[in-house]
């Protein structure tokens, strides 16, 4: 991935200020008639996101991230801005970890827009691809199929994030569900297992689902 240009600030008491620009492209046109969906509300209203107090926090929100001008991708938080905010949070966390948070913190962002961009590709192909509108984390709300996953004696994921995805002019909602201890590790020794798939609070999203379940 590309790296914004931005100077480093890196030294044994100072954490850096890089900041990585990711593979996802931001919706920047909102019109202001549009009334705002949940997850957009919740991302507004939290200047920080909802970390979780996990290995890997969830990502911050959209007011404390931004986007790359040249790119118009969204650009992950600094090592500085994510141990500021853990701080802010009263999560515990050493400076040091950060060198390693942030790298698997991004990786798993860019897994969950994998994920999206894969229920995405029959749908906004013809607009060039998805782009991420806003997202946010609550590590509180477990959705429907995690509750009822936590039920059978299955393992709850550790966060949720809803993101808000616009294809083609329409807003599709997502929701994540982030489990630890499973998947291949194949990718900056990610070892998490994350369930995406859209709300079926649209019909957007409820064909979304039904054309995977039977196979269109």
């Amino acid at each position: 991935m590309a790296r914004s240009r931005q100077s480093s600030r890196s030294t044994p008491y100072r954490l850096s200020t890089d900041r990585e620009i990711s593979t996802i492209p931001r919706a920047l046109a909102v019109s202001p008639d549009r009334p705002l969906h949940q997850a957009e509300r919740a991302a507004l209203n939290s200047p920080e996101g909802n970390s979780s107090s996990h290995t890997v926090p969830s990502a911050n929100s959209e007011t404390d991230t931004g986007h790359d001008k040249e790119s118009g991708n969204w650009v992950y938080p600094s090592q500085e801005m994510f141990f500021a905010a853990m701080k802010r949070k009263g999560h515990t966390a050493e400076p040091t970890d950060m060198s390693t948070v942030i790298p698997i913190h991004n990786a798993v962002n860019e897994k969950a827009w994998a994920e999206i961009r894969s229920w995405e590709k029959e749908y906004s192909a013809a607009c060039g691809g998805p782009k991420l509108v806003s997202f946010a984390g609550d590590s509180k709300a477990l959705t429907p199929r995690a509750r009822w996953k936590g039920w059978m004696g299955y393992t709850v994921p550790f966060d949720r994030h809803d993101w808000v995805v616009d294809r083609c002019g329409k807003k599709v909602e997502y929701v994540i569900d982030f489990y630890s201890g499973k998947g291949n590790g194949d990718r900056k020794g990610l070892n998490f297992y994350l369930d995406v798939r859209p709300k079926l609070n649209s019909w957007e999203g409820v064909k979304t689902r039904m054309a995977r379940t039977v196979g269109l």
